[in-house]
């Protein structure tokens, strides 16, 4: 082992220690039944603002690090992608969503429809969140292994089981104690970074590069349909982002979580213009290895000395920490809390945290399984996870929220049908993380399966009570939008089914015809409200 590895299995344990001490720290933080899972709504801005950073910025950086070293600037679309993300739920989404005193989306989904719905869509999102987990942590332990040698198995375990440690103490107070941490070594990692800059290439070294390699420098590189994916999946994320709602959703008041997401956007800003210049560096130094976090290691050691390569990477092992940490907190919160509330109803709050302590244990086991299962295949989680949980939970979670129209009955077929559709296209496409069957991503058409059931089912129940209402704007703009994905589709299908952009469009038609279905059919009871204010009119 060369003294870099030395020095970064130094600093990993030293951090480690420190790690376990917080989640300590936090343990005594826990002084009513809400302290642990929303940390007693006890968060400020700032906290939030820190949780939020490393969720979306740490992953959005390692992935930054290596789509700027493939594809140079035109990564900066992913972060983009990333910030409107984070804009779209502190200016849209959490304010009503913390007046509802929400804690996760799979509870949402179970309180308006039943135990039934609660219990599945609870596994589901319970299940996802170690693949996340651990494809951020291959990343990390690619990296690793240069340096050091230790084998990417052993890594993802100590990392799923550091996690288990200080997570299981103190819940959502260890998060804010290790997330805050966690900031300090992004701004030692970001500087770190911009002096090996300096040292080499430096600013001449790049414009050298820009003449040799000027696609480098072009925003449209990485391909115009990766780029309009990278935006579609953040949006249809935005309804869905249940780990990034239940740190938010923590605060103090509403107006404190909108302030903690606001700010945390634009910290985004130092993670994307440093990732852009650090992946396209290690690109001018090491042009020809496998990945980018196998050239990166490659590159700091040639232009930093030990130490400072170590507390680099330290903060690329914050990253991961970042995202996995509340990943598996929030999937293990769907499995302890809500799918036991499922099975037994009256589980008090005491018995709801020994369950999800006992469910991140079961997490763990499963990061670990995970990462032994494909060690090297990072993307290929990513994509199982999206279309599992997407899937599944997208629509009953727009119904909960904005159609009362909906039926128990239709919003389990829509989990059942949107889940299996999108595993079976999947595997249709040979399992394959990039080269999906027929140019269509599976969670295109596992949402899209998950929409047409829950509106097909809603709308032919007898137990449903609507009546239509033919003069809503809004659903005559859904119609129209849909409409126009539809032409686009058909017009100019051979170029968008080519790039892969076809699947997209048709689940944004569909989406768009969801939006005028519920705006059409509304609950009879507005009916009745109509009426009233016609007949107070007419009085009047």
């Amino acid at each position: 082992m060369t003294s870099y590895g030395v020095w970064i299995i130094i600093l990993t344990v030293g951090y480690t220690v420190a790690l376990i001490i917080a989640g300590q720290i936090a343990k005594r933080r826990l002084t009513n039944q809400d302290s642990y899972f929303v940390g007693s709504r006890n968060f400020n801005k700032w906290i939030v603002a820190f949780c939020i950073t490393g969720l979306f910025s740490g992953s959005t950086y390692i992935s930054i690090l290596e789509l700027s070293y493939l594809s140079g600037i035109s990564a900066v679309w992913y972060g983009v992608a990333e910030m409107m993300q984070i804009f779209i739920i502190a200016f849209l989404i959490i304010r009503p969503f913390r007046k509802k005193m929400l804690v996760t989306v799979s509870g949402l989904i179970g309180d308006t429809y039943g135990r039934l719905v609660k219990g599945v869509a609870g596994s589901i999102t319970a299940f996802a969140f170690p693949m996340w987990s651990v494809a951020t942590a291959i990343a990390f332990a690619s990296a690793l292994h240069v340096f050091t040698g230790i084998s990417l198995s052993l890594s993802i375990a100590f990392t799923a089981i550091l996690l288990f440690i200080y997570l299981q103490a103190g819940g959502m107070w260890s998060l804010a104690f290790t997330q805050s941490m966690n900031m300090i070594l992004f701004v030692m990692m970001v500087v770190i970074g911009v002096i090996a800059f300096f040292i080499h290439p430096g600013i001449d070294g790049l414009i050298a590069f820009a003449d040799e390699q000027p696609a480098m420098f072009t925003f449209d590189n990485v391909g115009l349909q990766v780029i309009v994916a990278w935006f579609g999946t953040f949006l249809v994320n935005v309804i869905l982002a249940q780990a990034a709602f239940q740190m938010a959703l923590s605060s103090r008041t509403p107006e404190e979580g909108q302030k903690g997401l606001i700010i945390a956007g634009f910290m985004a800003v130092p993670f994307i213009v440093g990732g852009v210049l650090f992946g396209i560096s290690a690109s001018v130094i090491v042009p020809r290895a496998q990945t980018g976090l196998i050239a990166i290691p490659q590159y700091l050691m040639e232009v930093l000395p030990a130490p400072l390569v170590g507390l680099f990477f330290l903060g690329v092992w914050a990253c991961a920490l970042g995202w996995g940490g509340p990943c598996q907190f929030s999937g293990a919160t769907s499995l302890g809390r809500d799918v036991s509330r499922s099975i037994k109803p009256a589980v008090t709050e005491n018995q709801q945290i020994a369950y999800t302590k006992i469910s991140l244990l079961f997490l763990t086991v499963l990061m670990i399984v995970f990462g032994l299962l494909r060690t090297e295949q990072s993307a290929w989680w990513n994509v199982l996870a999206w279309t599992i949980r997407n899937s599944a939970t997208f629509a009953p979670v727009i119904a909960a929220l904005f159609w009362p129209v909906v039926t128990k009955r239709a919003v389990a077929v829509s989990l059942f049908t949107g889940f299996a559709s999108g595993l079976v296209w999947y595997y249709l496409g040979d399992w394959h993380p990039s080269a999906f069957f027929l140019q269509i991503h599976p969670v295109w058409i596992g949402s899209s399966i998950n929409i047409v059931s829950i509106i097909v089912v809603t709308l032919m129940d007898g137990q449903a009570n609507w009546f239509m209402q033919k003069t809503d704007c809004l659903a005559y703009i859904g119609l129209i939008g849909g409409g126009v994905c539809c032409f686009v589709n058909i017009i100019y299908f051979s170029p968008l089914y080519r790039n892969g952009l076809f699947g997209l469009f048709m689940f944004a038609a569909i989406l768009f015809f969801y939006i005028a279905t519920i705006r059409f059919f509304r609950p009879e009871e507005e009916k009745q409200q109509i009426r009233g204010k016609v007949a107070n009119l007419a009085r009047s």
